[in-house]
């Protein structure tokens, strides 16, 4: 029943598509645009909008044009109506006296609990700050339904609070969460009789972490159910710093590695072809499930049904988007979900431009391209680029792809079926890390770019559309090539001089750039007093004040060094923060005055610095 209701669709589908008889390529690229102009306003959007839709009317005629006009009007309509709930939803006050927590969302910053959860069909962003260490064990152990009676507080998130900052309440809106609740007190606590997915998924990732030793048991709940804990935070820094983290994130390696295997072992035992994709859909939909539901899985996994279904190349990536679309309508307004689409996009159109005489020159090729085609959406999302992540990728993919993964999931099959633990295993990720934590040391920074305006964004993507489609033709080549390095030091280098003064919560912070970042100077960096002493459990990475606030705005606008660092005063919140913003931005000399030279803690937080110290003077 369950296949012919699946040929069923894919007949109806190709009647649709007949009808329409525009390429789907274009459909989906002009629904991209329009959900951008609706979600993310801009009369650059606008005008771009207009021009490509001209185009069509030019290349295509006045029928075709109707009937793509036809669909966008309907798509345009369905993005409005989710923007107006969206509004609704956050205008609209509730209290919330009861809630049941998501189990599988549990995350820990010290004694700082975090996680999501529901009351009255509404999702919560839920902070609670553990009272006793008990209290930590109970919520890092706890695997069954449960019902918090709680008294809290409620409050939206903040917005941006400086140029270009990362807006915490806009990125809560793509998950659908519209009010943030700090528990002031937990009143009551009980046992509901409910089932979800999720509490499965918290079961499993429990199981993990109890059977295996660290860091063996952070790349398998990472890797196999997306959940990365407290323990991984250091070596996802670093993972970061080389530009390798979309290994865990983007690639949803997990999908065709337990697709493939299905579906190899189902064919070997003589099953047909078609009976195989159908069989394998419901299995892979649970496994997305117990993934945690992220974009790349989801996306991974339509991608592979497709293709089993004949259906391959850039049609192949038009239906996954659209189907996206239908899926989770936000994916495209975050940044892993706008990465995750961008890649198998350069992948689909370049593919077939990739015919080297190996395969390892084609993965070598497509390495390349796929680093180089994605820098405008990394200097967009995160104003640096690292070049060196190249020569990570290829050996790297091969090593997450092809061993780490097989051997996961032997591992915890193996395990959950027997008891078998192979942590002998443990010893390989030990020196994998070492190793990788080793070459980070030696590694330079990542180059900082700075953040481009929508309107540059823009054109960059243009230039490098072209770019790929005028590949073979030398002249062009250069010539584009050498647009997209003047553009991107447009941005790196802005043209007009600024002074700034940095909102970092707590302190003070004030930066004056010269034009074309000629000669910088920051004077303060801000810090957090702190008042109480945190016993061990209570301990977290806490990130400071700089590295939310004032080290993300620096680099968004091309800051890759610092000429002057001025230190007015000894105070915490003014220089509590001094070596953050030096272990992410080299800083030339640091002026001091002479009265601070007499602070003994001030004098050792100097010397681990490493840099030239100028004692100011009068009418300097």
């Amino acid at each position: 029943m369950f296949q012919d209701l699946v040929r069923s669709l894919l007949i109806n589908l190709r009647r649709v598509l007949q009808w329409i008889d525009i390429p789907i390529i274009f459909i989906s690229y002009s629904c991209v645009i329009v959900y951008f102009t609706v979600f993310r306003f801009s009369w650059v959007l606008v005008v771009f909008l207009s021009l490509s839709l001209l185009s069509f009317l030019w290349h295509n005629g006045i029928y075709q044009f109707l009937k793509l006009s036809l669909i966008l009007c309907v798509f345009s309509s369905i993005c409005l109506g989710i923007r107006y709930q969206e509004e609704k939803a956050f205008a609209t006050e509730y209290s919330v006296l009861k809630m049941t927590p998501l189990l599988d969302t549990i995350q820990f910053d010290g004694d700082q609990v975090r996680f999501r959860a529901k009351y009255s069909g509404r999702l919560y962003q839920v902070f609670y700050r553990l009272p006793t260490k008990e209290m930590k064990t109970y919520f890092q152990t706890i695997a069954t339904p449960i019902e918090l009676e709680i008294s809290a507080t409620s409050e939206k998130a903040g917005s941006k609070r400086n140029f270009n900052g990362f807006n915490y309440q806009q990125y809560l809106k793509t998950q659908n969460i519209y009010r943030m609740i700090t528990i002031d007190k937990i009143n009551a606590i009980a046992t509901i009789n409910s089932w979800d997915i999720s509490y499965l998924r918290r079961k499993l990732i429990l199981f993990c972490e109890k059977n295996f030793q660290h860091p063996l048991s952070s790349y398998m709940t990472g890797l196999l159910f997306g959940y990365f804990g407290q323990s991984f935070d250091e070596m996802e820094t670093i993972y970061t710093s080389l530009g390798i983290m979309h290994f865990f994130t983007l690639s949803g390696m997990q999908v065709s590695f337990l697709f493939n295997s299905l579906r190899h072992i189902l064919l070997r035992c003589g099953v047909q072809r078609r009976i195989v994709t159908v069989f394998l859909i419901p299995i892979m939909l649970i496994y997305v499930s117990l993934a945690g539901g992220a974009i790349s899985v989801i996306r991974a996994l339509i991608q592979k049904v497709l293709s089993a279904c004949g259906i391959t190349s850039l049609n192949n990536f038009s239906v996954t988007l659209l189907l996206l679309f239908i899926w989770q309508p936000k994916f495209l307004l975050t940044t892993g979900g706008t990465l995750s689409i961008f890649f198998v996009f350069i992948v689909s159109i370049v593919g077939y431009k990739v015919n080297q005489e190996t395969k390892t020159k084609n993965k070598v090729m497509m390495t390349i391209l796929l680093s180089t085609t994605s820098l405008p959406l990394l200097m967009y999302a995160f104003y640096s680029f690292q070049p060196v992540a190249m020569l990570f990728t290829l050996p790297l993919s091969f090593l997450f792809a092809s061993v780490m993964l097989p051997c996961l999931s032997i591992s915890f099959l193996l395990s959950i079926s027997t008891g078998i633990s192979l942590n002998q295993l443990n010893v390989c990720f030990i020196w994998l890390e070492t190793a990788i934590s080793w070459v980070e040391k030696f590694t330079p920074r990542p180059i900082v770019t700075g953040k481009p305006s929508t309107a540059i964004l823009i054109v960059m993507l243009i230039t490098i559309g072209v770019l790929i489609d005028k590949w073979s033709n030398q002249k062009i080549r250069f010539s584009l090539m050498t647009c997209c390095i003047g553009i991107c030091l447009l941005t790196k280098y802005p043209i007009k001089e600024t002074i700034t003064i940095v909102d970092i919560g707590q302190g003070d912070s004030i930066f004056l750039q010269d034009r074309f970042n000629q000669r910088t100077i920051l004077i303060d960096t801000g810090g957090k007093i702190e008042f109480v002493k945190e016993k061990k459990w209570q301990k977290g990475t806490k990130k400071n004040n700089a590295e939310r606030n004032l080290i993300p705005y620096l680099k968004s606008i091309g800051v890759g060094k610092i000429d002057t660092l001025v230190v007015t005063h000894t105070d915490a919140d003014h220089i509590g923060d001094l070596l953050a913003v030096l272990a992410n931005i080299p800083v030339k000399k640091i002026l001091v005055s002479q009265g601070s030279l007499t602070n003994k803690k001030f004098m050792a937080v100097l010397k681990q610095t490493k840099t030239t110290i100028q004692v100011a003077e009068v009418g300097q």
